[in-house]
C-alpha cells in the first residue's frame, strides 16, 4: 500500500490550521468543510504546485461534440483503455454526437469525468464533484472511484455537504480551525451483515411535546412533524427544517429515544430522520444508500448499510 502525505503549515492569521493527512491508494477520503476553509485549503494545494483539482470548471472544447472530446483527451493523455469502453464507463455511448454546448449539467459533468480519470495525475483531489448532477451521473462517479482504487491511484474528495462526504468516501473528514477531525463510521457498518437485523422499534401515538432549539438568545419550540432530520455537528445535535439548523442542548443518542415514538428513525451514527418526510429511498452503485427528504431543498441523508432493513420494515418493503 501506497500513499501520497498533504502536509501544510499555516501562520495564525490564515483561516486553515495546520494540515497532515496520509492519502491511501486502499481507499477514497473525503474532507468535509465550509466553503471558506475548503477555498483556504484550496488554495494551499495549488501553492504546492504538484496536485491538480478536478472542479469541472475548464478543459473541454464547447463547439466540439461529446465524442470529439472524449477522442481528444484519450490520445493526449495516451489513454490504454479502449475508448468505447471509456464512452461506456461513463454512459456518453449514447450523446457522442452531441455538441457540448447542448449537453445537460449531468451530461456535461460525466465527459469531466472522463477526462479526469484519463489523465495521468497522482493523486486525484476533485472538488464538488457530485454538486447538482442526476442520480445516474453520481453512481457513474462511484464507479470511477472504484476504478480509481482498484488502479492504486489516492484520490481526495473535497465537499461542502456532509451526505456528500459520506457517501463518496471510505474515509471523512471535518476540517475546522483546530484541524482534522476523523467522522467516526460505526463499527457494525463496516463489517458485513452476519447477524440478523434486529425487528423495527413499532410506532406509537404519543402526546403533545414540542422540542426546544436554540437560536441566538433565544429558545424556539419545535413541533415534532415541522423536523426533516436531525444531525450530529460536533457532538452536539443540530435540528435542521427546511435546510436551516437550529442547536439543541443535548446528543443525537440522548434525543433519539424521546422522538422514537414520534416517527422518527436513527438512520445513520450522523443522522436521525422524521420517516414521515422521507420521499425516496436511493440505493448507490456502491452498495450505500440515502434517503430524499420531501422539503424544498429535496435533501438527501445518508443511511448506513446496517439500518436499510429496518427502514425497510417501517416501511412494509419487501
Amino acid at each position: 500500500m501506497t500513499s501520497y502525505k498533504l502536509n501544510y503549515e499555516t501562520v495564525k492569521s490564515e483561516i486553515l490550521p495546520p494540515i497532515s493527512l496520509h492519502l491511501h491508494d486502499s481507499h477514497t477520503t473525503a474532507i468535509y468543510s465550509d466553503t471558506d476553509m475548503q477555498a483556504e485549503l484550496i488554495d494551499k494545494i495549488l501553492r504546492n504546485g504538484d496536485i491538480t483539482i478536478f472542479d469541472r470548471k475548464d478543459g473541454l472544447y464547447e463547439r466540439l461534440t461529446v465524442g470529439d472530446n472524449v477522442t481528444f483527451y484519450h490520445k493526449w493523455f495516451g489513454c490504454t483503455i479502449p475508448l468505447p469502453e471509456i464512452l461506456v464507463m461513463f454512459e456518453l455511448h449514447t450523446c457522442t454526437k452531441k455538441p457540448l454546448r447542448k449537453c445537460t449539467h449531468s451530461e456535461l459533468a460525466r465527459v469531466y469525468y472522463a477526462r479526469y480519470f484519463m489523465t495521468n495525475t497522482y493523486p486525484k483531489v476533485f472538488q464538488e464533484p457530485i454538486q447538482g448532477v442526476d442520480i445516474k451521473t453520481i453512481n457513474i462517479f462511484l464507479n470511477m472511484l472504484q476504478k480509481l482504487t482498484e488502479n492504486k491511484t489516492p484520490t481526495l474528495i473535497l465537499v461542502s455537504n456532509m451526505e456528500h462526504a459520506l457517501l463518496l468516501s471510505d474515509v471523512a473528514y471535518r476540517l475546522q480551525d483546530k484541524g482534522l477531525l476523523k467522522i467516526e463510521v460505526d463499527a457494525e457498518e463496516k463489517e458485513e451483515d452476519t447477524d440478523e437485523e434486529e425487528p423495527a422499534p413499532a410506532l406509537s401515538t404519543a402526546k403533545l411535546f414540542k422540542v426546544p432549539a436554540k437560536i441566538e438568545d433565544k429558545v424556539i419550540l419545535f413541533d415534532p412533524t415541522e423536523i426533516d432530520y436531525i444531525e450530529s455537528q460536533d457532538g452536539k445535535a443540530m435540528i435542521v427544517v427546511n435546510h436551516e439548523s437550529f442547536s439543541l442542548d443535548s446528543t443525537l443518542t440522548e434525543i433519539e429515544k424521546t422522538l422514537e415514538v414520534y416517527g422518527f428513525y436513527r438512520c445513520h451514527r450522523s443522522y436521525i430522520v422524521n420517516l414521515q418526510k422521507v420521499r425516496e429511498i436511493i440505493t448507490w452503485s456502491k452498495n450505500t444508500y440515502s434517503l430524499r427528504i420531501d422539503n424544498q431543498e429535496k435533501s438527501t441523508i445518508p443511511l448506513a448499510r446496517t439500518k436499510i432493513q429496518g427502514i425497510q420494515d417501517m416501511f412494509n418493503l419487501k
